[in-house]
């Protein structure tokens, strides 16, 4: 025995933290292959960091009857967050990484299914998420449904170059969801709305140029 722990246990504690560590390298090798700013090491790190944790919040202090790891387990949850928090950038007035960051909060959740031995339950979680991630894109490209999301904010003069610039975005194939206005600086307005659009229309710069035109643009979109 090691540390009141027996061998086999030792072994198979060893075992969930490689397992976890395989599985977050799985999704990180997906978001390395997309350029994404998080990759295969973070989503090793994150998923093995969560299966350690969890297997020492049921070992290191006693037996797994006399500690509650779901303590451990919500402290998880919550620090994640700040992980997730640093892979969304901001830059050229587009915030990136929402995706990345949710793929870090589904790693951090198989490690913990991991280190508390829910094997085929954080397997399952791994596979679904390269589902989401790849299958769900092709399948959306080839169906013609791959729309993006945006959360876009801009200033414009008047209710006319709002119209002017709802119309513009229609000819590129964007759909605008939602739009509200509220006055600011006098008799300028300050416009909020929701659009989906083509990924190709982001790509060629066509979306952003026509937005750019507008002062104070903010765009919060989903990758």
């Amino acid at each position: 025995m090691i540390n009141g722990i027996s061998l086999e246990t030792l072994a198979e504690l060893m075992l969930r933290l490689l397992i976890a560590g395989v599985f977050g390298g799985v999704i990180g090798i997906d978001r390395a292959y997309r350029e994404k700013e998080a990759g295969l090491r973070t989503h090793f790190l994150v998923a093995l960091g969560s299966a350690l944790f969890m297997v020492v919040s049921q070992y290191a202090f006693g037996t797994p009857e006399r500690f509650d790891s779901s303590r451990v387990a919500a402290q998880i949850v919550s620090g994640i967050g700040f992980i997730g928090a640093g892979s969304i950038i901001f830059h050229k007035r587009i915030i990136r990484g929402l995706t990345t960051a949710a793929g870090l909060w589904t790693a951090a959740g198989i490690g913990m299914a991991v280190g508390g031995g829910l094997y085929v339950i954080a397997l399952t979680a791994t596979l679904l998420t390269l589902v989401g991630l790849e299958a769900l894109r092709i399948v959306l490209k080839r169906s013609g449904l791959d729309f993006r999301s945006a959360k876009v904010a801009f200033t414009v003069n008047d209710q006319t170059e709002l119209k002017e610039t709802i119309q513009q975005l229609k000819a590129f194939g964007c759909k605008v969801s939602r739009c509200s206005t509220h006055p600011v600086k006098g008799a300028w307005l300050r416009v909020v709305m929701d659009i989906r659009y083509h990924e190709k229309v982001e790509n060629d710069g066509r979306l952003l140029a026509e937005l750019a035109r507008h002062p104070d643009l903010r765009l919060v979109k989903n990758d």
